[in-house]
């Protein structure tokens, strides 16, 4: 009997044990799941990323076993590739960045990357790259990361599906940014996925591209400053206070993106601050405050903005004209029911050239059905212009009284309205095919 007593205790301290080691276990999930983090009981547990790191040589391939690693951890040597095959975690244990990368042609791909440092002036980030050029990020998922990926002078890298967010207790204006280019050419942004960050910023930084790209629930999707001949082709915003905002820079295009619903009363899709030579082609800005905001822009009048082939539609401005520039080509974009097509704070927007575009409101004929309109298509401010006088009146905007005061206008004007564009030869009938 007093055998069987002593295996009963054996087994019940076998079983505490066994449930002790499952509970302290990591448990690390596939990306796109959320990962269950367990502390360690002591340091001796953890694997150190940079006691890994300080073997390799150049031309070797980390591949890391599933589990959990903690950094920060640097990559001084050229020409390696850390591999966490979808199952690896890497924790920054809430200190500076997790991964500085320090050698060109690294290849950094399929890791969990969590908990960095939360400092704005160290930039922490999930990953640093400082002058190292040609590397390559594929396929990561970073989260609870202040910043995603932080490139700072160092040119021809890519940066291709990933899933990136910032630090989650944190409000939308003190989180970092999802990629940050700083005075870095010729990289290539592809097919990611931010959502939760700040903004993604591109300073100084030119000839990069951009495509295939999704961010929702941000502050600005892309904000360009100083950066020139970069080229934005088949991206999605949605739910952004800003999608694009180009300020400073030139010569980039913008092709077949997908702009809607950016927040709140003053969310635009693209903004264009004292910018010139740009193109914005094909693109569809919906559902959004603002479809194309223009601020000092084109800012040399000789290097005009080209707008061509952009749906813009169900906004409260179609295009917003802040100043009386001239030179911005406006030509075959199909602007449908927004509250006012073109409004501006000037005096008037005709100084910029205004060709072959469909205006819903269009209220003329097309008797030799060439589809183009027989009359141009006139566009006057009445009740709008109210606004010059007091602001608060945009908070009746689209209200029935306003509506009513806007009829009164223009069935009989009491005072003169603003004129503030013409085109003279619309599109009857919107058709894609006669834009070029």
């Amino acid at each position: 009997m007093r055998n069987y007593f002593l295996i009963l205790i054996l087994l019940l301290q076998w079983f505490s044990y066994s449930q002790k080691i499952e509970e302290n276990d990591v448990i690390v999930e596939e990306p796109g799941t959320h990962s269950k983090i367990t502390p360690f009981e002591s340091d001796k547990d953890q694997v150190f990323l940079n006691t890994l790191l300080k073997h390799l040589k150049s031309g070797d391939t980390l591949k890391l076993k599933p589990g959990f690693y903690t950094g920060p951890a640097t990559i001084k040597v050229s020409n390696v590739t850390i591999d966490g095959g979808g199952k690896a975690t890497i924790s920054g244990m809430g200190n500076e960045s997790v991964i500085y990368v320090k050698a060109d042609s690294v290849i950094i791909k399929n890791l969990h990357i969590t908990n960095s440092g939360d400092s704005p002036d160290r930039l922490d980030a999930g990953i640093k790259v400082i002058e190292a050029s040609n590397t390559h990020i594929h396929n990561n998922r970073i989260d609870e990361c202040l910043f995603g990926v932080d490139i700072f002078k160092s040119d021809h890298c890519v940066v291709a599906n990933n899933d990136i967010t910032s630090i989650s207790r944190k409000p939308l204006a003190l989180k970092g940014d999802a990629i940050r280019l700083w005075y870095s050419t010729d990289n290539r942004i592809l097919f990611n996925y931010w959502h939760g960050v700040r903004d993604m910023v591109v300073w100084y930084s030119s000839g990069n591209h951009f495509e295939g790209n999704k961010g929702i629930g941000n502050r600005y999707s892309i904000h360009f400053m100083y950066s020139h001949n970069n080229r934005i082709h088949k991206n999605e915003f949605y739910n952004n206070s800003v999608g694009i905002f180009l300020m400073y820079s030139e010569q980039t295009i913008l092709t077949e993106n997908l702009i809607q619903s950016s927040n709140g009363t003053t969310g635009m899709c693209i903004g264009l601050k004292e910018t010139s030579s740009n193109q914005i082609l094909n693109n569809r800005l919906l559902y959004s405050a603002y479809g194309l905001h223009f601020d000092v822009s084109p800012f040399v009048a000789e290097k005009i903005n080209t707008v061509v082939g952009n749906e813009i539609a169900f906004c409260n401005v179609g295009m917003l004209f802040h100043s009386d520039l001239e030179g911005n080509l406006v030509k075959g974009n199909y602007l449908h029911d927004n509250l006012t097509q073109v409004y501006t704070r000037g005096k008037t927007a005709n100084g910029n050239k205004f060709e072959g575009n469909y205006w819903s409101d269009y209220q003329g004929y097309d008797k030799d059905e060439d589809n183009v309109g027989d009359v141009p298509y006139s566009l006057y401010s009445y009740s709008e212009h109210l606004w010059a006088f007091n602001k608060n009146i945009e908070f009746f905007y689209g209200a029935p009284i306003l509506e009513v005061l806007d009829f009164l206008e223009r069935l009989a004007p009491f005072s003169k309205p603003k004129f503030v564009l013409r085109d003279k030869k619309p599109m009857y009938k919107w058709d894609k095919e006669e834009v070029k």
